[in-house]
């Protein structure tokens, strides 16, 4: 791996574990919106359904915490889901000026539609690696995560 001091990369930049990283993330994230979009959803629908159905009554905050996006991203989200009926909007018991976001009939039903194309496409990984290769790439990529947070 020599450098010549002239070229602004490092000649492997490609072959490096953070670019395929990348380039699995992009081809998982182009399938599941490719799969979802018959639905009239978006991959960052399910995310937000999915995990509002894991912690009922998140605020949008706390949602844009655990998904990793500005709050403002999280209230364009919760106002379009919504309006479609799939999330309700409730007053937090303690502090009236807190809303709690929970998934409404409709979103149950939703998410359950978008999460069986999700368990499709994790059943193409599955029969790509094996089980065995599945379970350890699972286990890498949490080490992964946790190599790189900050301490």
């Amino acid at each position: 791996m020599r450098r010549n001091a002239k070229e602004p990369v490092a000649v492997d930049a490609l072959g490096r574990v953070t670019w395929a990283l990348r380039r699995a993330e992009v081809a998982v994230q182009a399938r599941k919106e490719q799969r979802l979009r018959p639905l009239g959803m978006a991959a960052a629908h399910y995310s937000l359904l999915v995990s509002i159905h894991a912690e009922p009554g998140l605020t949008g905050a706390e949602l844009a915490r655990r998904l990793h996006v500005t709050p403002q991203a999280v209230a364009a989200l919760v106002a379009r889901l919504e309006e479609q009926g799939l999330l309700e909007r409730r007053s937090h018991p303690r502090h009236r000026h807190v809303q709690e976001l929970h998934l409404a009939d409709a979103g149950h039903e939703a998410l359950r539609a978008a999460d069986a194309v999700i368990v499709g496409i994790e059943q193409r990984i599955i029969k790509a690696l094996g089980p065995e290769e599945t379970t350890r790439l699972t286990a890498l990529l949490g080490r992964v995560a946790d190599a790189v947070r900050e301490p």
